[in-house]
């Protein structure tokens, strides 16, 4: 900003000001006169002369006082605009000292004036200052709701608890929102009747449907209320063809950020009806402090959200190793930005480069390994298996034995649900994974463990994702079977058992996350259609594809032999290892590597010899 842009600024602050001292000043005079004329009931004959002299005489004193109690009160400092409560009270109060510093001041000097004066001049004076600094903001209210008469979003307000008084107080106050609140809807019977900021709460959630038709919007304010109820909630405000908003979380309403500018449109995964789960990330993370972590497949979705939550621990050294660049540049540019001060390296390496994996293993000597590097598309998988065994499989293998062999602490291993009685390759590629880790945690000084978990919503390549492109494209919405099921997490869940895992691992666990009942896929494509404002089969048609190659109707968490352990945290359990011949595994794996360089037709065969649990769908795989 040059000088003459300072000129201005400062030209129009102290006019600004220079008004409002005058104002005051006027004010002074004004109350005065009034509170002597209002004594005597408006007849000035009546007045007394000594008391008209008084109030002259004292005049001078009076605004040097009063000007100066309002200076160190900030009165010519707020920006009226925007004045509230406290605005209020300071006005209120400075007032209040001026007046008692005149009466002070005219019985010390013996200039006495009529007991009543002093509390007609105080009421006064009080009025016409809040009447000089309220004006201009009712003026741009009026405006305001002027503005809204004419063009505004008609809103539905569900929840009348102090996340929704905050949302209504916003859009009432506010001149920036043009948004109009016609109802509010609480289930909550004994708030029926009451008002908010001049709103009233009509009823309850059954009342939604019937006034919708008046609504544009309906904003769910709602953030501490359990997930189960929430999606009771959406599911009725569904039925209406009004865009639906939610709070992002509780958080908001801890930090006493409720606002309209923080709303979001509800998403599919408001709509899983169980609660998020919440891990003390704290208490589990602190083994990751000073520590060198390094991170596989750091530039992916999973990957790149472990980075995301670990460097707030202060970690002494974070590695990502990525084989994208992109990925890994996106990530490194966020992290960089966010945490100038982290020690961050940032490597290109495949993990399928033994070479590559154990210089880096040497050079910075990783004291935790998260491997997320992997092949997991499942029917690209199956049109190139090698590449699945070479990149999942060998891969893990090579960085496995690189932790072993420079004294890696922990390694926690990112596995999936498709791992169990798999019946593509890439799950058959996991299942070897976990085995891999079974094996080296019992013949290495470093903890192994994985960490197994369902379908990730909005990770790269997921199918909500995909159903929005679709969406956005006008349909159809392509399912591949009408009673296919999945389990769903978040990207914050799966990263949150992933980092649970670390802390708790003492090796050779398969941790596995609740997730609740699974998701039936086409109740899931059908939801996102109306989420989109839209009715599906209608707006949107719905197209079954069929089954893909090496894909089933549902994925399971454990295989039935495995069980189930319970730990600290409800809805984290660790499944039993599988016993299997170590010895003879190694080596399966060893003539495995031989095999895959010559790129088989018949690699499923090799493979279901060493995953028995591997069913391929179609006999004709083998």
């Amino acid at each position: 900003m040059n000088q003459k842009d300072n000129w201005q600024i400062n030209k129009k602050l102290i006019i600004r000001r220079g008004i409002l001292v005058t104002y005051d000043i006027l004010a002074m005079i004004v109350a005065s006169a009034f509170a002597l004329m209002l004594r005597y009931d408006f007849h000035y004959s009546e007045i007394e002369v000594r008391f008209i002299d008084n109030a002259w005489k004292y005049l001078p004193y009076n605004i040097v006082a009063t000007l100066i109690i309002f200076y160190f009160f900030r009165l010519y400092h707020s920006l009226w605009a925007y004045a509230g409560i406290t605005e209020m009270q300071n006005v209120i109060i400075a007032c209040m000292l001026g007046s008692g510093a005149q009466l002070l001041g005219l019985q010390c000097l013996d200039w006495y004036m009529p007991r009543s004066y002093y509390f007609m001049y105080a009421g006064t004076f009080v009025m016409l200052i809040l009447a000089s600094r309220f004006i201009y903001r009712f003026i741009r209210m009026t405006k305001r709701l002027q503005r809204q008469r004419k063009a505004c979003t008609n809103v539905m307000i569900v929840g009348a608890g102090n996340a929704g008084n905050m949302i209504i107080k916003e859009i009432v106050t506010s001149g920036k929102v043009q948004m109009k609140i016609k109802y509010i809807i609480d289930d909550d019977r004994n708030k029926w009747g009451s008002y908010i900021h001049g709103i009233k709460v009509v009823g309850g959630r059954q009342l939604i449907p019937v006034l919708s038709e008046k609504i544009d919007e309906i904003i769910i304010a709602m953030p501490a209320v359990k997930r189960s109820k929430v999606k009771e909630i959406i599911q009725v405000c569904r039925e209406t063809k009004c865009e639906i908003k939610t709070l992002p979380g509780m958080y908001q309403m801890m930090n006493g950020d409720v606002m309209v500018e923080k709303l979001r449109k509800v998403e599919i995964e408001d709509l899983l009806g169980r609660e998020t789960v919440e891990i003390d990330l704290e208490g589990v993370m602190k083994y990751v402090k000073n520590k060198v972590v390094l991170v596989t497949g750091g530039g992916g979705s999973i990957g790149s959200e472990i980075c995301r939550q670990i460097v707030q621990y202060k970690p002494k050294q974070l590695i990502i190793v990525d084989i994208y660049e992109n990925n890994a540049y996106d990530i490194q540019q966020e992290l960089t930005e966010k945490y100038p001060e982290l020690n961050l390296v940032v490597l290109i390496a495949s993990v399928r480069n033994t070479a590559r994996m154990n210089k880096i293993f040497a050079t910075y000597l990783p004291d935790i390994v998260y491997h997320a590097a992997a092949h997991k598309h499942v029917p690209l998988m199956e049109a190139s298996p090698n590449e699945a065994i070479k990149n999942n499989v060998l891969g893990t293998l090579k960085t496995v034995q690189a932790a072993d062999k420079y004294g890696t602490k922990k390694f926690i291993l990112i596995s999936t649900d498709k791992a169990v009685n798999p019946t593509n390759i890439m799950g058959a590629s996991k299942r070897m994974c976990e085995m891999i880790i079974q094996t080296y945690n019992n013949r290495s000084k470093t903890e192994f463990a994985a960490v197994r978990f369902g379908n990730v919503l909005g990770s790269n390549g997921s199918v909500v994702p995909l159903f929005k492109k679709q969406i956005e494209k006008g349909g159809p919405v392509k399912v591949t079977h009408p009673d296919i099921i999945r389990y769903f997490m978040t990207i914050p869940e799966a990263v949150s058992l992933v980092l649970q895992a670390g802390a708790n691992a003492k090796g050779g666990e398969i941790f596995v996350l609740d997730m609740g009942e699974p998701v039936k896929i086409l109740d899931l494509a059908e939801n996102m259609i109306r989420l989109s404002g839209l009715e599906p089969y209608v707006d949107i048609d719905i197209e079954f594809t069929g089954l893909r190659p090496g894909e089933k109707l549902y994925e399971e968490l454990l295989m039935a032999e495995e069980g189930l352990q319970g730990t600290e945290h409800e809805l984290i359990h660790i499944g039993k290892p599988l016993a299997f011949d170590e010895e003879e595994f190694m080596a399966q794996i060893e003539e495995l590597k031989k095999i895959v360089k010559m790129e088989p037709e018949a690699i499923r065969k090799t493979i279901q010899e060493i995953v028995p649990t591997y069913q391929p769908k179609n006999i004709g795989d083998l």
